[in-house]
């Protein structure tokens, strides 16, 4: 089992956003898991996705970007959320220094998340998850969303859906094979954006989550050594 802990995040113009630490009790990593667009780090989704992580000794940091601290629909510019992601991976690595590190996160967070990798690396970052990497708006198939992922140095995980509509698979395959070996790339079968399922495929969304975590807690492991 893991505990569950509130923080504050500071940020370099003054303000602060709210976090939550799952931490188990043997942790062997630490994931800073970004919120997506439309729904905050205590949506149903991140929440769960936190407890499987733990359950397999990764402990979790979700904090709120500031546009969700606010309360507003409107998501933050590249600029601001960037700022958010580095300051969350730094109350980690302060936090839980020693344990390796990884970000990334649900859709635009995870976009966010790697932006700000490229930019200037993440002190300590090991790699990048994307849970559902947003390459185009819905019915505008494109890459260029993923251009920036060219100055990306670390491992990336991509784990899509077959039916993200945020997410053509075969654009999807195009981008993370130009990547090369940095790249990995999950396929969730019958999964759309939010990772749920449709209920003749058998499955339901908490076993989509059991696949996912499986999936995480695999590829980290050789790179956390």
């Amino acid at each position: 089992m893991a505990d569950t802990e509130s923080l504050r995040i500071a940020l370099p113009d003054g303000g602060a956003v709210s976090a939550l630490l799952d931490r188990p009790a043997s942790a062997t990593a630490c994931y800073v898991f970004a919120h997506g667009a439309g729904a905050g780090m205590q949506h149903a989704f991140m929440t769960q996705m936190a407890a499987s992580l733990a359950q397999r000794g990764i402990a979790v940091l979700r904090f709120q970007f500031p546009f969700m601290e606010q309360g507003s629909k409107r998501p933050d510019s590249p600029a601001v959320a960037q700022v958010a992601v580095r300051a969350a991976v730094h109350e980690a690595a302060a936090r839980l220094p020693g344990l390796p590190l990884f970000a990334g996160g649900k859709s635009f967070g995870g976009r966010m998340s790697s932006q700000a990798q490229a930019g200037d690396p993440l002190p300590g970052v090991r790699g990048l998850v994307f849970v559902g990497f947003p390459l185009h708006a819905a019915g505008k198939p494109s890459t260029s969303r993923a251009d920036h992922l060219a100055g990306v140095q670390v491992p990336m995980l991509f784990l899509q859906g077959t039916r993200d509509a945020l997410a053509d698979l075969p654009l999807v395959r195009e981008v993370t094979a130009a990547l090369g070996a940095r790249a990995t790339l999950q396929v969730v079968d019958g999964a759309d954006h939010a990772f749920h399922v449709l209920v003749r495929s058998g499955r339901g969304d908490a076993d989509v989550r059991e696949q996912l975590c499986d999936a995480i807690a695999a590829w980290m492991r050789p790179l956390i050594g």
